[in-house]
């Protein structure tokens, strides 16, 4: 990729790794552009990738100050990118745009991208404020780097609707959350849980029932019977993977595929 093309004509800071994500910390907040779309021109932060839909969600939701946790808006890169690829074989995008898009996720998933993702997570039901958001700092990305525009709508968010691509982001940030985070956690508690077993074999205690005493129990069988349990969690979690898995890509605006190809 080719060294990008900034926003403000203010000198930035560049970090030698990611140029394009890093501007001098002495720009005030109160250093704006303007933007423009069809409902009007607002003020946009001058250092912010995304532009006015995402601002203008900003400003209509500061309710938790809470944003979307970062594997949300992880996978919501990750589905943006296959959205490219996708359209690039369908022939609904340009080979150079569909590059610089994939590129614009690469780069943005190697960074510390959710500080361009400053939308409440408490705001349209269907999601679709944090996806334009998406789609507009990949777009301004991608203009940097191909040279020319991509635009949020017509190419970034080319075939999709916040009513199937958020689904899909949930889906796919659950599977990674499922397969990179509890799965594991659980096996590490189950492996520990066992050893501690083995260690406390020898050691008696009083089982209760009705909240009374009751018979004695090793503290290995009771330890045994809680890595029992946790296993069989991870058997019925691995089995809901499959449903996981089944995205809702492509159904668009009301799961008749409309606009989609």
């Amino acid at each position: 990729a080719g060294k990008p093309v900034l926003i403000s004509s203010r000198p930035a800071c560049y970090s030698p790794r990611f140029p394009f994500l890093n501007w001098c910390k002495d720009i005030a907040m109160s250093n704006t552009r303007i933007e423009r779309d069809s409902m009007g021109q607002l003020q946009v932060p001058a250092e912010a990738l995304y532009g006015a839909q995402t601002q203008r969600a900003v400003e209509n939701f500061p309710i938790s100050h809470q944003r979307m946790p970062r594997l949300f808006i992880r996978a919501l890169l990750l589905a943006k990118a296959a959205a490219a690829q996708a359209n690039l074989e369908l022939e609904q995008i340009s080979e150079g745009r569909s590059k610089a898009i994939v590129d614009a996720v690469k780069d943005l998933l190697a960074s510390d991208y959710m500080t361009h993702f400053p939308v409440d997570i408490f705001q349209t039901g269907s999601g679709t404020s944090t996806n334009m958001n998406a789609n507009e700092v990949i777009a301004t990305l991608a203009t940097r780097l191909l040279g020319e525009e991509v635009n949020p709508n017509d190419h970034v968010n080319c075939g999709q609707s916040s009513n199937d691509i958020i689904p899909t982001t949930i889906h796919v940030s659950a599977a990674l959350a499922l397969h990179e985070q509890l799965l594991p956690a659980l096996a590490h508690l189950v492996q520990v849980t066992e050893h501690k077993a083995v260690q406390v074999h020898a050691f008696v205690k009083t089982g209760r029932t009705h909240l009374m005493d009751a018979m004695p129990v090793r503290m290995s069988q009771v330890l045994n019977g809680w890595a029992q349990q946790v296993r069989a969690n991870i058997e019925h979690l691995q089995g809901l993977q499959p449903s996981l898995q089944a995205l809702a890509q492509g159904g668009t605006a009301v799961g008749t595929g409309i606009n989609a190809h």
